[in-house]
């Protein structure tokens, strides 16, 4: 964790020479290697007899391959497509391998996160910001950042995953032609095997041995898409039928031998202390072994989740009140007062002159609100910990496994060495497995109960409780419009920080301006002579982290609605306006696409409308359209159509998958969604007061995926942010009102 404590990023990035980026593989080592250095290969100390590991991602032995699926999997099908990637290169069949999630080592650092770091647009591919994302490569690697998130999963390890099966399967048949003294020319792969030119097969497990005492093949080179075999192609997920059935284990079914479980009730005042309790009752209730005082709160022991869950809300606990404002209403007024120099967090973007545009032609005003809400998982938080003289191992579902380490030690005062990491499959996340609430909890528990395996599983009312949400935001937007032309915009966001929330409770505090509160607010491609976009942080406020789509998700919101606004005031037809104005090619072409998909005339009238909005986040473009009706109920939604550009469709079916459920998620928190607070607590506990998308609700949901980026991009969060500017400007283009505020079901009713 050296680096990742002390290294400053805006340091590295702007005070160091560009280096050029790339993937390279040393030689990992073999079975007979030594223990690797800290940014070696870590599957090398554990192997076992006559085994081989070329590089980080794939073990063999004389009985299995084990392929390392590098990122976790919180439902967006990791554990399937990495696996893949290495097994279309290796000439593997479904079926033929296991998988196994990475466990913490630097030499799983996140590349993928160099485009989102770096200081520029996704677009601008110029010298300057190429040797800007090169440059924070090399402090990812530096640093060794391990982390899922930021749609970064394909971007990441699109390359190195490849590479790494060519490596293996290059290797293998140099083993195969040491074998049977036939050139590696003349020698094949297929299936899990080499093929001889008679026709004979050697399993890659049978050349496991061999392959350990020569170098690896360092130079193989992945295959041309046009030779793919499965990816590209349809295929079914490897985890599809485990989970349909029932068979596939995540975090929360695991079981160990004498293991006890724990349930706790911690502050409802995030970050706040507990002062006294009464555990008097709980103690004498079924199955209870002990109650423990923890650092925010208490846990209680037993012998299954019911009984500790059952107990635990018995205990009457007196808190220490919140450091935030008590009441909802309290907050906003916060945020009002949030718009002034000593809050800035950064002027994103400035062209022409903003103040003589503005007193050009008709000036357009408006304000808009999105609230916090919660990340509410089908998964509440769980984990399995325990403690000896020696560390702790630990087995959660994490994003962060070198983070998890870091925070688990920190809290019983042990180094982060010292805890052992098991990755667990997790049943959904949207940023949720990013934090810490039951790390550092489960820590503390397992520590005063050494010896034995404890079992934490947060209660659902729990879990919201002490979910740390997404930002809270007001936007205050400025515009002007002449003949017939949009001729400024000033964009204004006030909001909390959700990513420098999120470093302080990792350990690596940030004192830069939150980046993410400029996703959706600065990356705007249409032409405006007079544009800026600046950022104000809100201060002593309910924290608040990383949702899916993070800053996007608000500010996707504010602009793409603002500039419907805009649009409107000028007479122009809303897609028509957005393609003329859009300065990036690849990026007009996801707008035409969705126009022509949704086969766009302008006006549809009777009560029907259509709203279009564009938002590039994570470096996607996705543009979509949303159709409606007014019926005498309320609106109803009919269709919607979404385009987006990931440079490279790797799993169609998942892709097409993706951006179904980013786009059923952003409808439905647009709708119905948000977190207040009563007495400094969350008074949405459960699905029922915090209800997303119904069934009976949800459209027809059309995919068009574009492969003209010149990168490839991920796609697990793009196409929520056009979701909410789409549905309202729909909503405004059948009625004739605009709602500016999240929820809108404060505003208008859904049937």
């Amino acid at each position: 964790m050296g680096h990742m404590q002390t290294l400053s990023r805006r340091a590295f990035v702007f005070g160091s020479a560009a280096v050029a980026g790339g993937i390279a593989f040393g030689a990992y080592g073999c079975a007979e290697a030594a223990a690797p250095s800290a940014d070696g290969n870590p599957l090398a100390a554990g192997l076992g007899a006559n085994s081989v590991t070329f590089n980080p991602w794939v073990e063999i032995s004389p009985d299995k391959i084990t392929l390392i699926a590098q990122h976790a999997d919180i439902g967006q099908g990791v554990g399937s497509v990495q696996p893949i990637m290495i097994a279309e290169e290796m000439d593997l069949d479904p079926g033929q391998f296991e998988i196994r999630f990475a466990g913490p080592s630097p030499a799983y650092f996140n590349t993928g996160f160099a485009d989102e770091f770096a200081p520029f647009v996704a677009a601008d591919q110029s010298p300057a910001a190429e040797e800007a994302r090169a440059a924070t490569l090399e402090w990812l690697r530096k640093s060794g950042l391990q982390m899922t998130g930021g749609s970064s999963t394909i971007p990441d390890t699109y390359q190195k995953l490849r590479v790494a099966g060519a490596v293996a399967r290059e290797t293998l048949k140099a083993a195969a032609a040491k074998r049977s003294g036939v050139a590696v020319a003349d020698l094949r792969t297929q299936s899990g095997h080499v093929i001889l030119p008679n026709g004979s097969r050697i399993a890659y497990v049978a050349l496991a041995a061999e392959a350990s005492r020569i170098p690896p093949v360092l130079d193989a080179q992945p295959r041309d898409p046009s030779k793919w075999r499965m990816l590209g192609k349809p295929m079914m997920r490897l985890d599809v039928r485990s989970k349909v059935m029932g068979e596939l284990k995540f975090g929360i079914d695991m079981k160990m031998d004498g293991m006890l479980y724990a349930s706790v009730k911690l502050n409802p005042n995030k970050g706040q202390p507990l002062k006294s309790y009464d555990a008097r009752k709980a103690q004498t209730m079924p199955g209870v072994k002990k109650v423990l005082e923890i650092k925010n709160g208490v846990a209680v022991i037993a012998t299954n989740s019911w009984y500790a869950m059952k107990a635990v809300e018995t205990i009457a606990c007196e808190w220490a009140p919140s450091a935030y404002p008590a009441e909802q209403a309290d907050h906003w007024k916060v945020l009002e007062s949030s718009f002034k120099p000593e809050f800035l967090g950064k002027e994103w973007k400035k062209i022409g002159d903003i103040d003589a545009g503005l007193k050009t032609g008709r000036l357009v005003e408006a304000e808009y609100r999105a609230p916090y809400l919660a990340h509410q998982p089908l998964e509440p938080l769980n984990g399995i910990g325990l403690v000896t003289d020696k560390g702790m191992e630990i087995w959660v579902g994490h994003q962060s496994p070198r983070f998890v380490q870091w925070v688990a030690a920190t809290a019983i005062g042990l180094k982060p060495e010292q805890v052992t990491f098991h990755n667990q499959w997790t049943g959904g996340s949207f940023g949720h497995r990013l934090e810490y609430e039951n790390v550092r909890v489960l820590a503390e528990i397992a520590n005063q109960i050494k010896g034995t395996p404890i079992k934490l599983v947060f209660s659902r009312e729990e879990d919201f409780l002490q979910d740390i949400p997404r930002q809270i935001a007001i936007a205050r937007h400025r515009g002007s419009v002449d003949k017939s032309k949009i001729v400024a915009a000033d964009l204004q966001l006030a909001s909390t920080t959700p990513l420098k929330g999120l470093l302080e409770r990792s350990g690596t505090p940030s004192k830069d301006p939150d980046g993410q509160l400029a996703a959706g607010l600065w990356n705007v491609y249409y032409d405006i002579p007079n544009f800026r976009a600046t950022s104000y942080e809100a201060q002593g406020l309910s924290p608040s982290t990383t949702w899916r789509s993070v800053g996007a998700s608000t500010s996707g919101f504010f602009t793409e609605s603002f500039i419907d606004e805009l649009i409107h005031a000028a007479g122009l037809d809303p897609m028509k306006a957005r393609i003329a104005m859009c300065t990036v090619p690849h990026y007009r072409k996801v707008l035409e696409t969705v126009a022509e998909m949704s086969d766009w005339k302008g006006p549809l009238g009777n009560g029907r409308g259509r709203g279009v909005a564009f938002v590039e986040s994570f470096g996607t473009p996705v543009a979509e359209v949303v159709e409606v009706t007014a019926t005498e109920r309320g609106i109803r939604i009919d269709k919607v159509w979404v385009a987006a550009d990931v440079g490279k469709v790797v799993d169609p079916v998942n892709f097409e998958n993706q951006v179904q459920g980013g786009v059923v998620w952003g409808l439905g928190h647009a709708m119905n969604c948000e977190l207040t607070y009563s007495k400094g607590a969350a008074q949405q506990t459960n699905y029922n007061h915090h209800e997303a998308m119904r069934i009976y609700q949800c459209p027809v949901i059309e995919v068009r995926g574009l492969e003209n980026d010149p990168k490839v991009r991920g796609v697990g969060e793009p196409p929520v942010p056009p979701a909410a500017p789409a549905l309202a400007n729909a909503i405004f283009a059948a009625t004739g009102k605009r709602i500016r505020e999240m929820p809108f079901n404060k505003f208008i009713d859904f049937v």
